[in-house]
């Protein structure tokens, strides 16, 4: 079966599991685990933030970070199709008692123009007060599309002009790095939180890190332990994770070329893909108006593909474990099972 549903299907490599089985251990809640502290130090360096916090996984991170940069009543901006909305289980209501306020923009970036529009006067009894600004790269419900540096600087001067906190959900950040040809923190620096996820196209089996100012990471180790996050012996884990940043990011290239190598592949079959919106390891495809029946036939074809927040249009991710022959395989047999 090949297994196109996420880059979270990845298992560890040898390697990463060796690095797992040796990791120094310590209690992690006391801030005694080596590893852990490695790891955060490491995080932090990569996002050009002062501290760092390691966290299980990247929802978590998300909902502690706004947390952190809001209070109940007030309102949360960012995109329609963003995670933080449409993904975690209302985490934002729940967990931080924020009002959301939708921005629309299929490809998952807005403009300076559109932040500016979706400001009001709080001033008034009516409104909530808009207090942070929450940015998604890569943009997971576009199909993966990442920032350009040239587009984020005037969002965040409108931000910091409106007097808005910025947050980056980056759980696939470091994709956008290597689609921008730029370092991580390059992007990352402009934002007073960031969430990055280990569990995705750097290969590990779980985790995340939640960076910011010293102060901000501190504050945040409490909302952690309130949310259940303690962890103890948790070098075993972070390892994967350090191991990830060690030797996985360039590695991310790899995924990307796989991915245009299947939406050109597709598209010469006569399979309905949007092969111009390929932009890191995303490959959206329209599979017609019963996206059920169309996942019958994909398994019965021997490969898994995923659902999106569009119903007729399911989605391919390339990762670690899809090789170029998995790929060749893969767009024979997605297209015979869409033909049937």
């Amino acid at each position: 079966m090949i297994d196109l549903r996420s880059d979270t299907a990845t298992r560890p490599s040898p390697a990463m599991l060796e690095a797992m089985v040796r990791a120094p251990l310590g209690d992690e809640q006391r801030r005694e685990d080596p590893t852990v502290r490695e790891l955060e130090r490491l995080v932090a360096e990569l996002l050009g933030q002062e501290d760092a916090l390691y966290l299980p996984t990247a929802t978590m991170g998300n909902q502690i970070a706004i947390k952190t940069l809001s209070n109940p009543g007030e309102e949360i901006l960012a995109e329609e199709g963003a995670h933080v909305f449409s993904a975690e289980q209302g985490g934002l209501a729940v967990h931080s008692g924020l009002a959301q306020r939708p921005i629309d923009a299929p490809s998952g970036r807005f403009t300076a123009d559109q932040v500016r529009a979706k400001l009001r006067d709080w001033g008034r009894f009516h409104t909530p007060r808009a207090t942070v600004l929450s940015v998604e790269d890569t943009h997971n419900a576009s199909g993966g599309r990442y920032w350009r540096m040239g587009e984020l600087e005037p969002v965040v001067a409108v931000a910091r002009e409106s007097g808005l906190a910025l947050h980056l959900d980056g759980a696939r950040l470091f994709n956008a790095a290597i689609a921008r040809g730029r370092p991580a923190a390059d992007f990352a620096r402009h934002f007073d939180t960031v969430c990055v996820c280990f569990s995705k196209g750097l290969g590990a089996p779980m985790g995340a890190a939640l960076a910011s100012s010293e102060e901000r990471i501190e504050g945040a180790r409490l909302h952690k332990h309130r949310f259940g996050g303690a962890l103890r012996q948790a070098g075993v884990v972070a390892a994967a994770g350090l191991y990830g940043l060690r030797h996985n990011v360039d590695r991310l290239a790899d995924d990307h070329a796989r991915a245009r190598r299947l939406a050109d592949g597709l598209a010469g079959q006569g399979v309905a893909v949007r092969a111009d919106e390929v932009e890191t390891n995303f490959v959206m495809v329209d599979v017609g108006p019963d996206p059920e029946a169309a996942t019958e036939r994909l398994r019965t074809h021997g490969v898994l593909l995923s659902g999106t927040l569009e119903p007729t249009v399911m989605r391919a991710v390339t990762h670690m474990d899809i090789d170029d022959d998995a790929i060749e395989r893969a767009i024979a047999q997605i297209a015979a099972a869409l033909r049937a």
